[in-house]
Order: C-alpha cells, then structure tokens, then sequence
C-alpha cells in the first residue's frame, strides 16, 4: 500500500485524512520535519511515498492527479508530492538538502515542505512532473482567512464536472466528439464505480469486435446489420475504456500494449469478416480487403514515421505549420480537416454504416477511395513542411526511422558495404533509392504472370536500393518517407503476388497473404508502440528472425517463382503463421515485463 505523510501540525475540521485513505494511501503523521526523513526511511523501499503538507486545502481529482499517476516517476502539486519506488533515493536525497538548509526549523508557514522538496528536485535537474489543474484547487493557505476563501474556491467547483471532462481525449475526430463521447463518459465513471478496469473494457471492446466480423462473415443482410452495430457498440467501449483510464487514471504496461494493438485487430479482423461474407455470397473480395488493410497500415506508417523524424527537431519552424496553426484558430475549419482524413471514429461509423445497408464490395470501395483521399491529403502536406522546414534532426530521430525501415540482414549487408560511397550523394537520395526499388518490384509484381523470375529479379534489385537506402544516417528533410515505402513495397508485393496466383488457378492466397500481412503489420505496430514508450525497437534478433522486410519479400518472390498455385498459398499460410508466433511470443513478453513503458497515447486518432 502507498504511503502518504503528513507533514506540519495537524489542521482541526481538515478531511485530509480521509481524502488520502480514499485515495488507497496508508497515512502517517510527522508534525516535525526531521520525524519526516525517518518516516520516509521506514516505508519498504518498494512502495510509492508521497509527502502532503497538513494544510493543504483543494480538491481531491487535484491529489489523485498529483498523487497516483503511475505514468511519473515524480508529481507534484502546491502543497503534495509523490515518489514512485524508481524516484525514491531522488527525494530522499532532496528531503535530506532541505533539512541541511534549516527548513525544518521553520516548517514554515510561508512555504510548505513538500514545495521545498520539489524546488529542490527541480534545481537539481530531476524532472517533476506537474499535472495540468484547470479549475481545480490545490494550495496550502497559511492563514485562517486565506483557509477560507481557499474552502470557498473549492466549493464553486463541481469537481466530478471537470473530472468527466478531463476523462475525454482533449484532440479527437469529429464523430467522436460529437456523437460518442458525450455519453460514453458516463459509461467509463459507471465502469470505475463498480470496479471494472479499463484493460477489462478494451478486452470487451475486442470481444464485441470479433462478434460483429462474425456476424459479417454469415454473408446475411441480418448479419449485415448486426454487425455494423456491434461494430459502433465496439467502438464505443473502445473510447470508454481511454475515458476510464484518464477519470480513474489507471495507467498500465499491459493496458498500452492493448490499446496500441487492438484497434488494428478489430479493424482488420472485421475486414476478413466482410470478405468471408462476400464469398459466402458468391463475391470473392479478399483482394479489396487486403488492399484496404495495406492502404490503412501505410497511411499509420507515414504518421509514425514523420511524427519520429520530427520529435525533437532543433529549429522545427516552417510556413507551411504557421498556416496550419492559423486554420486550426479558426473553429470550424479544425472539424473539416479533422474529418476529412477519415480518422478511426469517421471510419468505423462509415464502415458500419454500409455494412447495415449496402455490400461489402461498396464498403472496401468507400474505404479505398476514402483512405487514399486522407493519404493524398496528409502526406502532401507533411511533404510541403518538410521541404519548407529548416531543422536539424537528431541522432534519436535517426535511430527511430531505422529501426522503422525495419531492415533484415541481406539489406545491412548491403549497407555496410555501400556506407562509404553513398555519403557523396544529394540530401534526396534515400526516398528516391527506395522509391526506384519498391517501384520496380511492386511492378514486376503486378504485371508479370505467377512463375515469372522477373519478380525475383526485382526482389534482388530491391534488396540492394534498400540497403542503400539507410546505408547513411536517416536526417534528411524526406527521409522519414522510406519506412513507408518499404512498408508499401511489401505489402504490394505480397497483394500483387497473390492476386497473380489466384489469376493463376491457386485457391486461397489472397486469404493467406491477409493473414501474412497482418502477422508483419503487428510487428511493425509493435516497434512504433515500443518507440513511443522510450524503449527501443524489438531486439534486433527478432528483426533477423523474421528476415526483415526485403528478406521477406525476397523468399516469397522465390516461393512464386518455384512452386505451383497451391504450394504458394501453403507456403504464405505457413509463413504467417510462423513469423505471427515468433512476434506474438516476444511482443507478449515484453509487454508484460517490468521494464514495458505506461503508454497512453492522446494523439493517435487514426
């Protein structure tokens, strides 16, 4: 259990007390601050401590925001302070300085401990983490007067108001905003009063999902309509247990890894619910599935790879982002552009939607035509930034495309031997190498018939323009579009190769080059959550045990031109059920281990 010590004389009436025992602390008093120290020094080591000023008047959201946090190592508020188990020697060490400095002879009225601490912490260069209050009251009066209008201020604020308010996404889509959110806060503070966690709503939320592609795969109109309810029903749990997370702030490894994997899994699992419908009806769309699920994965890439290449950019200023900044001051051009790149909540109630009334042929046409809009649109105005931004991007940022590229042996092989001469080449270089690879394959692909060797020639011409493509530090102004280009060239190729195979006669390979597809695109999402929480790319024997992208491509290229129709779609469904085991394995582990990040992206609404 955490403990919460008290510091300073007791105030008579407080409720102090109470609201930190509601808030699961164990509670200790030290009136003296030298007893706070041995205190603090007697709490197990592994238990998360907070110090909270006697006086401190405000409202309980401000010490649950300050206080239990799991995503900060150290918060605080005016008057409380927290340290998880990884911060403790820090406050130890700052409770110590202060004391030297002869704070305790004062506990002064002016100032309260916890304050001095924190000033401490902060002069030292320890990060303290100070959460956003809004209209909430958090302050330590040092006068009965001031106690009073302090008492007064907390009263005039409805807190449960702001506190369902603070539960909800501060940027989100349109549809969202306007038609979820509304009501599904409700639901999330229904959810945290009866107990129920939030990785308990995602996995319901998954549970739905996976119902409503069953539903969609009776290729019924009953089952039709069925399933674009379950689907918006889905969706709203899956907004609901976010919401839950921020009103109760139950943060978790194994709550990120869910949230960060599951929307793609409901979505594409529903896609082979759709397709499984079709066919059931006579319409074979397992192709138009597939090509939706590359389109929607590559449109992600690009958002991951701009927003890595950018993320700590020095001088990241360009004309393009001022005119950006100046439409979003206008209110209703933010919802225009917010909705036309088609985010997950616009999505989801499109697909849903036609799902009820119309095919699922017109529902992937919907989606193609409405997702490669939002591509157009999106990368088109990153491309304008990025060539009108004057930055210098970091060595991190480096590092995060490159592991992006997600690059196996055959392509560093070629890249160490080629880092030397490469360097004379123009800043444009590696997008255009890997443009003129993964344009080569993806055509020989597509239009050579299955058997062909032209693919397989391509495949070892891509191998070299990919390795020479990162064979240089990632810094230049488009170089964050080569992870998407590799991610297009292998999902095309794969599309292409399979599409060609079942032109062929093969029974089956579109299905299984949908489920090799979705095997790699996990891997791939994996890498840009595991990025994002600070940690790393997946170790780097996982990316040689799967091959890398253009060891992939180049043993499918083989595979295409040595075995017959139904060999291929074998040899897919094998492949995808091995590099799914070996991802799944190690992403599971990691993600269930100490050292996986507290994840709660606010950003992603795609």
């Amino acid at each position: 259990m955490p403990t919460a010590i008290l510091t300073g004389p007791p105030v008579p009436g407080s409720s102090l007390d109470g609201d930190l025992r509601s808030l699961g602390f164990d509670v200790r008093i030290s009136p003296e601050a030298e007893r706070t120290a041995e205190i603090l020094a007697a709490v197990p080591a592994a238990e998360r401590v907070a110090l909270v000023d006697a006086r401190f008047v405000g409202h309980v959201h401000s010490l649950r925001l300050a206080l239990t946090d799991p995503r900060f190592p150290l918060a605080a508020v005016s008057g409380a302070l927290t340290a998880q188990p990884a911060a403790r020697s820090a406050l130890q060490g700052a409770l110590t300085a202060v004391e030297s400095r002869g704070a305790d002879r004062a506990v002064r009225v002016d100032q309260a401990l916890p304050d001095l601490v924190a000033e401490d912490l902060t002069a030292d260069g320890t990060a303290v983490h100070r959460p956003e209050l809004g209209s909430l009251v958090a302050t330590v009066p040092d006068d009965p007067q001031t106690r009073n209008e302090a008492r007064q201020a907390v009263a005039a604020v409805d807190e449960e108001a702001v506190r369902l308010r603070s539960a909800v996404k501060a940027r989100d889509g349109f549809f969202t905003t306007f038609a979820i959110s509304p009501y599904s806060r409700y639901l999330a503070r229904w959810c945290a009063r009866r107990g129920f966690t939030p990785n308990q709503v995602t996995t319901a939320s998954l549970i739905t999902a996976l119902i409503a592609a069953a539903a969609a795969a009776t290729g019924t109109r009953g089952g039709y309509v069925a399933a674009g309810a379950l689907l918006l029903f889905s969706f709203v749990l899956d907004c609901t247990d976010g919401q839950l997370a921020r009103y109760s702030l139950q943060y978790s490894t194994m709550g990120a890894w869910l949230d960060a994997t599951f929307d793609r899994a409901k979505e594409y699992a529903y896609y082979a619910g759709l397709a499984l419908g079709a066919a059931r009806g006579g319409d074979d769309v397992w192709g138009l599935a597939l090509a939706a699920m590359v389109l929607q994965t590559c449109r992600h890439v690009v958002d991951f790879s701009f927003n890595e290449a950018n993320h700590d950019a020095v001088s990241n200023t360009s004309p393009t982002a001022a005119l950006s900044d100046r439409l979003d001051s206008v209110g209703w051009t933010v919802w225009v552009r917010r909705m036309i790149v088609l985010p997950i909540g616009e999505r989801w109630a499109m697909i849903a939607v036609l799902t009820a009334v119309a095919t699922p042929r017109i529902v992937f046409y919907a989606l193609l035509v409405g997702c490669t809009f939002a591509a157009c649109y999106t990368t088109a105005g990153r491309l304008l930034r990025s060539l009108t931004r004057k930055a210098e991007r970091t060595d991190r940022a480096a590092g995060a495309l490159h592991d992006l590229a997600d690059c196996g042996p055959l392509a560093e092989a070629v890249a160490r031997a080629a880092h030397g001469p490469v360097r004379g080449l123009p800043a444009l270089a590696a997008p255009v190498i890997a443009l003129v690879g993964a344009a080569g394959l993806v055509t020989a692909a597509a239009l050579s018939d299955y058997g062909s060797p032209w693919p397989v020639i391509a495949a070892v011409l891509y191998v070299i323009t990919s390795g020479l493509a990162v064979a240089r530090p990632l810094k230049g102004a488009l170089d964050w579009l080569v992870p998407p280009i590799f991610r297009a060239a292998e999902y095309g190729t794969l599309l292409a190769l399979a599409a060609r195979a079942e032109a062929d006669g093969a029974t089956g390979a579109l299905p299984a080059a949908f489920g090799l597809v979705a095997a790699v695109a996990y891997h791939h999402y994996d890498t840009v959550y595991r990025i994002r929480g600070g940690t790393g790319a997946p170790p780097h024997w996982l990316v040689r045990a799967i091959g890398g992208h253009e060891g992939r491509i180049a043993a499918v290229a083989l595979l295409a031109a040595l075995v017959d129709g139904t060999g291929f779609t074998i040899a897919l469904t094998t492949l995808a059920a091995v590099i799914a085991l070996v991802v799944l394995v190690e992403s599971i582990r990691f993600w269930v281990s100490s050292s996986a990040p507290a994840v709660h992206d606010e950003g992603e609404t795609a």
